[in-house]
């Protein structure tokens, strides 16, 4: 089969390209935005990328269009498929179709952590000699790709409630069927699509109906949005983790080490591979799900601290003259206060320096804006890239006094940061998206002493 992508370079769509390729079928792939490091991954696997939309694709002749939900009514491509009545499908729907059909899934949906999660439930069985293939939302350092087809019976993705296409407005991850399914935290996101908490709990409830009586779902006690979820029905085993009846995690002789209980009962402890106590606990629901397939939690906790980490994870770009450039995904005020803490708590000396880029959907539209300034509260300095949004980031920034500084142009703030820095410092940087190569600047920036 010949599959033409259309947004192939998403992480979601760039992991259905390689899995799809690893399948057999011939892959080529069209994007406007294309950036490391699902470009590379893709390139690296001989997939032909097409830049933009234009109809003219057509004459690939592929035997389906597969449709990314990025793409929207009026894209050219996209309405010349729908004018001449061309075949085309979602990518949930051509995974859950040709990948994940009789497979045991492993799904883990969640507001935040879910890419973590993910990594960490799949090289779990890997290191069991589960042999999993997967799916992840980024790139687990212990693979080296975010997707791999094998011919293990375990299939462990990353479940986003985003929507699925510009046809279907359920979540993606009603489409994956999964036996086992992680619930690791619910709040307001999406604000493009959903209208509030309540509409996004409706989908995971539909995510819960299709979970499967001998299935088992391992969900956040702490979450009130779960519990709300989990009672409006429930037909599957439940296990609940932040719930020091079941499973619980917390800090060992230091914050780096995180000791695992079930019940009243020591399942082990560990130096964590990664910084913060929100990671502890993507820890343990991997841990919790990992059993359900017959990983125990000794080999589980075992294998945790062979975990290498994930690209855009709290990565570290580079050192020059004693200034540490890190790489982080967070772009909800709750990740971004959580990938702070986490640094805080690994590197206790040295200023923290946040470069924020507010890309996301949400975080465009303003709605979460007011959340920005507690969320960057333990940040030494905040610089925030500002083009492009349509609210004042100086004024909603402006709770943090002289700290925070907006910029509509990158340059400036590239120079501002640079002549800010000294030895000892983190400079984060947190963005969903490419950031203009912010991370190289910055580098090449320290390393001539000029922005």
């Amino acid at each position: 089969m010949h599959i033409h992508i259309l947004g192939i370079c998403g992480t979601f769509m760039g992991g259905v390209a390689l899995l799809a390729r690893a399948a057999g079928h011939k892959v080529t792939g069209c994007d406007a935005n294309v950036y490391p490091p699902m470009s590379t991954q893709l390139e690296e696997q001989g997939i032909a990328l097409t830049e933009g939309y234009d109809a003219s694709q057509l004459d690939l002749a592929p035997d389906v269009f597969v449709v990314g939900n990025a793409v929207s009514r009026g894209n050219p491509l996209l309405e010349a498929i729908l004018d001449r009545g061309l075949p085309y499908v979602s990518g949930p729907q051509w995974l859950a179709d040709h990948v994940l059909a009789g497979r045991w899934v492993l799904a883990v949906a969640g507001t935040h952590g879910k890419t973590t999660t993910t990594s960490l439930l799949a090289w779990m069985l890997e290191d069991a000699g589960l042999n999993p293939g997967f799916l992840v939302g980024g790139v687990p350092q212990n693979f080296g790709v975010s997707a791999r087809l094998t011919d293990s019976p375990f299939f462990v993705i990353e479940a986003d409630e985003y929507d699925t296409a510009f046809c279907d407005k359920r979540s993606k991850f009603v489409h994956y069927r999964p036996r086992t399914a992680i619930l690791n935290n619910l709040e307001f996101d999406h604000a493009d699509i959903f209208a509030d908490l309540a509409s996004i709990e409706t989908q995971f409830h539909h995510l819960v109906r299709t979970i499967p009586g001998t299935g088992r779902i391992v969900a956040n006690a702490r979450e009130d949005s779960l519990k709300r979820v989990i009672g409006r029905g429930c037909w599957s085993e439940l296990e609940w983790f932040n719930d020091d009846a079941q499973w619980s995690a917390a800090a060992g002789a230091t914050d780096a080490e995180a000791v695992f209980r079930l019940g009243d009962g020591e399942l082990g402890r560990v130096p964590m591979p990664l910084a913060g106590s929100h990671n502890r606990e993507n820890a343990l629901a991997a841990i919790a799900a990992a059993r359900h397939v017959g990983v125990t939690p000794a080999q589980a906790i075992a294998s945790l601290a062979r975990f290498e980490g994930i690209k855009r994870r709290l990565e570290v770009r580079g050192t020059v003259r004693g200034v540490t450039v890190y790489d982080d995904f967070a772009h909800h005020p709750t990740a971004i206060a959580l990938t702070i803490e986490g640094l805080r708590r690994r590197q206790p000396s040295g200023r923290l320096l946040a470069v924020l880029e507010p890309r996301s959907n949400t975080m465009k539209l303003g709605v979460m804006k007011a959340l920005l300034p507690g969320s960057l509260e333990q940040a030494d300095a905040v610089f925030c890239y500002a083009g492009g949004l349509g609210w004042d980031a100086a004024a909603a920034l402006s709770p943090l006094g002289a700290r925070a500084r907006a910029y509509d142009v990158l340059e400036p703030l590239v120079a501002d940061v640079v002549a800010m820095a000294r030895a000892g410092d983190h400079i984060l940087v947190m963005s969903n998206g490419g950031f203009g190569g912010v991370h190289q600047k910055l580098l090449d920036a320290l390393e001539t002493g000029a922005g």
